[in-house]
């Protein structure tokens, strides 16, 4: 039982590294398409002004 905790605990560990090693590159696509969305309602409302 002792064996299969541990292997339990690496394999939590291993995909918590992976997360954390992507995380960057997550925040930053995140941050585009907040970006992305914020012209989009800027121009849906340009244009009902329109």
């Amino acid at each position: 039982m002792d064996f299969l905790s541990f292997l339990v605990l690496c394999v939590i560990a291993f995909f918590l590294w992976r997360i954390s090693d992507q995380m960057p590159d997550i925040l930053f696509r995140l941050s585009e398409l907040q970006k992305d969305i914020a012209k989009l309602r800027r121009q849906y409302d340009n244009s009902d002004d329109v």
